[in-house]
């Protein structure tokens, strides 16, 4: 056996059989259906041809059968590759080609959008549609580009465990969008992927797990209810998905983000654990919890990652679930895990996640040194990873070269991600280097800034932008959402932050919108929020001229 995530999910079939494996809506499936119908699927993959190596694409919503087709596309060694699927026909040009997919699992609902972008590529020959949980109706034509249904693929093939033996060396692709540029697939050993986003490490302890560590521990106990609120097109929720498997545990999921709903499957199926991408997620679910009508006292873990989770967004969630474990956990789809922090709400930091260091977690200076967070307390830094690490991004030697980088000898993942060093091994995240606005010489880094902006009362959401300044070389500059019937001048945030932050973080620059942009994961979009930002003082400079 290799540590193969294949084979790490089989173990789990082994131990559990029996046992829930994943619940969307009214739909459920335990792990040996799930090993059965991935099984078919797999056979019908290696009979077109498509094996070790090969790209399969996966764009769909969250439901069973894109869970089946992800287990089915590791089975036969091939690599999944994760769609967005708010892409438009353009991006969608991009990925199939930068990816150099030769199979497509696709939700029957996107056939229109398939058949304009798959005839373009004479390698994607094996196209597979499959049913979109909130249109289970559409009954999309697929045959003009020579796609197939799952149920047919599906039908007469072998629903038996025949395949050869697979590799910890096999490659799993994240594509990750970021908040800037093109889409770039990060590339993963098998193990590393399991080792730092698959549960192969000890989270808390940084101790490394057995190959049956973790299906043994399903068989000896009773199984976490698990709810991640992200898509599984996003390398977040997948991890968790996969870990959770891993385990033998059950997760649930919903086909999009709904708080009231999410409320909903907590009450009904006594979910556990949540996983959240910060307040673009947990606001909207504590203010439905709020309004009344929900008990969620179920959950003991409550979880957020991959963007800011707000000191007063956070305290009005413990205020509510005084007896659940809060975390906040950093990392990227270059790094893996790379620090989580257990919340207490005497303590909350308005400065960005406080983190403890995970093991291989560094951070590196400006000129390229390693810090001692024994020695080096109060200095920021790029965050970095050593150990495992991803191989580098397909197709793009470039992008790799100044991403995994080698300092005496050691090679780490170094994303962008700037840090401060705090007392204790713990790190402050400040948010990604290439967002930090630098006025008068001085770093602001946008995230430190919008947690101390959302506890402003009348603000709902908000993005910090650096702006051109020609006195301080950028300027910094806050786009808000308000709360429906809030107004918010900018001396008045001034006022209100100047308690809580330097005086050269303040915004000189506010922009009210009608809502922030975020991608379908809660990432911020900063490149649309400088637009939104600019074209505002476009048309404030206009108006002054004219006066």
């Amino acid at each position: 056996m290799a540590l193969n995530i294949a084979d790490l999910f089989e173990h789990a079939v082994d131990a559990v059989p029996d046992r829930l494996a994943v619940r969307v809506g009214d739909d459920a499936i335990t792990f040996a259906e799930l090993e059965h119908k991935s099984n078919q699927l797999a056979h019908y993959l290696a009979a077109q041809g498509i094996g070790v190596g090969d790209h399969v694409g996966l764009y769909a919503k969250n439901s069973i059968e894109h869970v089946i087709g992800l287990i089915a596309i590791l089975k036969v060694r091939a690599v999944s590759i994760n769609v967005n699927y708010r892409y438009v026909a353009g991006e969608l040009d991009y990925l199939f080609d930068n990816a150099d997919l030769v199979g497509l699992i696709h939700d029957r609902a996107y056939a229109g959008l398939v058949g304009q972008v798959a005839p373009k590529f004479d390698r994607l020959k094996t196209i597979i549609a499959v049913p979109n949980p909130l249109e289970t109706d559409d009954a999309s034509d697929v045959s003009g580009y020579g796609g197939v249904l799952l149920e047919d693929a599906m039908a007469g093939q072998s629903d038996a465990r025949d395949f050869g033996p697979r590799s910890a060396d096999d490659i799993h692709i994240i594509y990750t969008g970021g908040t800037t540029g093109f889409p770039k697939g990060v590339m993963w050993r098998h193990e590393d992927f399991w080792r730092v986003l698959g549960g192969g490490v000890d989270f808390m302890t940084g101790e490394l797990k057995t190959e049956f560590d973790q299906s043994e521990a399903a068989a000896a106990g009773a199984s976490l209810i698990t709810l991640p609120l992200s898509p599984l097109m996003h390398g977040g929720a997948q991890a968790s998905l996969l870990m959770h498997l891993f385990a033998g545990q059950l997760t649930i999921m919903a086909p999009k983000f709904d708080p009231v709903q999410t409320w909903q499957l907590i009450d009904e199926h006594k979910v556990q654990m949540v996983f959240m991408t910060g307040d673009a997620m947990a606001r909207p679910l504590i203010e439905a919890y709020e309004e009344g009508g929900f008990d969620g006292q179920s959950l003991f873990a409550i979880a957020s990652s991959a963007a800011v989770f707000s000191k007063a967004v956070k305290e009005r969630w413990m205020a509510k679930f005084p007896n659940a474990v809060f975390t906040d956990s950093v990392g990227s789809s270059e790094t893996g895990f790379q620090g989580t922090g257990l919340q207490d709400a005497s303590a909350l930091s308005t400065d960005g996640p406080v983190v403890t260091i995970a093991a291989g977690t560094v951070v590196i200076d400006d000129d390229g040194k390693v810090l001692d967070p024994s020695v080096d307390v109060g200095k920021v830094g790029r965050t970095a990873k050593a150990g495992y690490v991803p191989v580098g991004y397909y197709k793009d030697p470039e992008k790799s070269a100044k991403t995994f980088i080698e300092i005496d000898g050691m090679r780490y993942s170094i994303p962008g991600d700037y840090a401060r060093i705090e007392e204790g091994n713990r790190l402050t995240l400040l948010g990604r280097g290439s967002n930090c606005v630098n006025t008068g010489g001085e770093k602001v880094y946008p995230e430190e800034v919008e947690m101390a902006i959302k506890g402003h009362p009348a603000v709902y959401d908000v993005l910090v932008i650096g702006l051109p300044d020609e006195k301080y070389g950028q300027s910094v500059n806050a786009v808000i959402e308000l709360r429906e019937g809030e107004t918010l001048t900018l001396e008045e945030l001034r006022d209100f932050l100047r308690p809580l932050l330097s005086g050269y973080k303040l915004p000189r620059g506010l922009t009210v919108v009608d809502e922030i942009p975020r991608n379908a994961t809660g990432k911020a979009q900063y490149p649309r929020a400088k637009e939104l930002a600019l074209a505002d003082t476009g048309r404030a400079d206009t108006e002054r001229a004219a006066v």
